[in-house]
Order: C-alpha cells, then structure tokens, then sequence
C-alpha cells in the first residue's frame, strides 16, 4: 500500500527549516487569466534561497544528520539544482559535500555548486553513471548519500511549499507541479491530499524524458529512453518511494513537447516579469495545452526554479 509523508511530519519539516529558506509570494497575471480562462496563481520558488524549491527538502534532510554523519560528509549526485541546495544546507552547518554531475551539466548550474561550498565531480550524462560513480565515491570514502528524491526527509521538505501555497490561496482547485523524479509531487500529493484531498494535483512532464508517464502506464518504474529535454532539471526517473505515492493519489500526468516549453519560458519571461528556467515553465505549457479542462478553475503552478544561463537562452538562434 503507498504511503504518503505524515502531515504532521510535512509540519514539522516546516517549523525546523523555516529559518533557513523563503515564504515565497504568490503571483497572478490577468492577462494570462483572460487568455487561459482560468484563474492561475503562480507559486515563484524561482525566489527561493538558492533558486529554487530544493533547499527545502535539502535543508530539511541535513537538519537530521547525526554528529557521527556530519564528521564522515555527504555526498550527492545532480544536475544541479539539488547540488546548490545541498551545498548551501551543508555549508551551513560546516559539513563537506561532493556532488556528482553529469559532464553535460549547464556551466551556470555548475558554478552554483562551487559557489555554495560543494565539491564537483564529473560523471557521464546517464543514470547509470550517476548511480556508479555515487557507489564508488562511498566505497571510498565513506561518505552519507543525500538522494536528491528518493528520501521520506527530503519528500517531507519539499511538501512544505504545498502548506505555503494552501495559506496563501486555500480554494485551489487544482495544482500543476514540474515532474522528474517524483520528490516535488509526492511531497505536495503527501500534503494536500491530507488536507483538501478534492484538489487535483497533475504533473508536467516532458516528452523527451517521459518516464513517470510510461511508468503510470505499465504500472512499473521505466527508465528514459532518451533525457533530450531542455528541462535539464527534469532527467531523473522515478524512485521506489515516490512512484508508489504517484501512481496511486496523482490524477494525472501531462506531457509537453521542447517547442511548448520554451514558448511558455518565453511567456512568462515577458508577460510576468520573472525569470524561470525551463523546468519551471513546463507546468504553464501544461495548463495552456488542457486549458478547456481547467475553465473557470483557480489553478495552482508551481514554478519550481530560476536558476538560468543568460548567455544560452533557448530563443536566442546567435549565442555568445
């Protein structure tokens, strides 16, 4: 039987890491309204300590190491947005931390990492690599493995934006979340449905990288066939303990084509005033594409992060 995160644990993460992140604001757009036909309320984690919602889980998890974990550091693999917040939480409380990064990783991402206080180790651009080089890094080092999703402390911090957001706009009736390895969406499914279990709660998710869709399918975890996905945040593929929660309380997943996710990018750019990168922007793609099945609805989106390279933005055809 799938288990969500207790509320109250979801509760308790807040009250821990409260002083350490963001209440971020809420945004609207009436334009946007008006073209959409619905009311969308815009939750900007793209503000959050280290730009973006991952401090939460991080924080969180960190907060809960023992004295003998902190002494032997952590280690972690990501693309990095879980990198910075991982690396920020631990040079917090002076704990050494290595990330492993696919060698693909946007350089922008990379610097965060190091700016933050984490180590960067390079792997290959795939799971596999990640998965190795991790093992290998804690064979010889003995190292504590942080998982970027698939941890109940890291899924309880990240269900903290859904308490946010319900505070801020308690008659939701729906609420879209950016969708890779499941630990966004099952922290906000483990909230919510909790709480006001009639909200819909719907991941995005892109097309080159669809494997939470393919998974709800056949009932099994997939792996991607291919990670060819502007959303370089959204390469991951589900963990043991976030496709269960998925699978059974999510109401659906919404898949979103590069040229969509980039149009959305774009939009929000310059209708909204506020930067997100494109893993943020895929949950308006997928509310402009089942815009009739969300008329006349308020409508919650995340916007998951903010943490871009000026110099390689995805409209730009000449690029330094």
């Amino acid at each position: 039987m799938p288990k969500l995160i207790t509320l109250q644990n979801i509760k308790e993460s807040r009250e821990r890491i409260s002083p350490y992140i963001h209440n971020t604001p809420v945004m609207t757009s009436q334009s946007l309204n008006r073209e959409s036909g619905c009311s969308i309320f815009f939750k900007c984690e793209n503000f959050q300590r280290t730009g973006s919602f991952k401090i939460r889980g991080a924080m969180n998890r960190v907060m809960q190491l023992s004295d003998a974990d902190k002494k032997k550091g952590v280690v972690t693999s990501s693309s990095g947005n879980h990198g910075a917040a991982l690396s920020y939480a631990c040079n917090t409380f002076k704990i050494p931390l290595t990330v492993i990064m696919p060698e693909n990783s946007s350089l922008y991402k990379v610097e965060n990492v190091k700016r933050y206080g984490g180590m960067v180790q390079f792997c290959e651009p795939n799971q596999e690599a990640r998965d190795r080089d991790t093992a290998r890094f804690i064979a010889e080092k003995g190292a504590v493995l942080i998982h970027p999703f698939n941890d109940e402390n890291i899924i309880a911090g990240q269900g903290t934006v859904a308490l946010e957001f319900l505070e801020a706009v308690p008659k939701l009736d729906v609420m879209i979340t950016p969708l890779s390895g499941g630990g966004l969406m099952s922290g906000i499914l483990s909230a919510v449905k909790q709480r006001q279990k009639d909200i819909k709660i719907f991941g995005a998710e892109p097309r080159e990288a669809d494997d939470a869709y393919r998974s709800l399918k056949s009932g099994s975890i997939q792996s991607n066939h291919s990670t060819n996905t502007i959303c370089d945040g959204l390469r991951a593929q589900l963990g043991s303990l976030t496709f269960p929660i998925i699978q059974k309380f999510a109401d659906g997943i919404i898949l979103c084509s590069e040229e969509e996710i980039v149009h959305a990018m774009q939009v929000i750019w310059q209708r909204c005033k506020i930067i997100v990168e494109p893993s943020s922007a895929i949950t308006l793609s997928a509310l402009t594409q089942k815009k009739s099945s969300f008329a006349g609805k308020n409508v919650g989106i995340i916007l998951s992060g903010g943490n871009v390279d000026l110099y390689h933005l995805p409209w730009i055809k000449n690029k330094p």
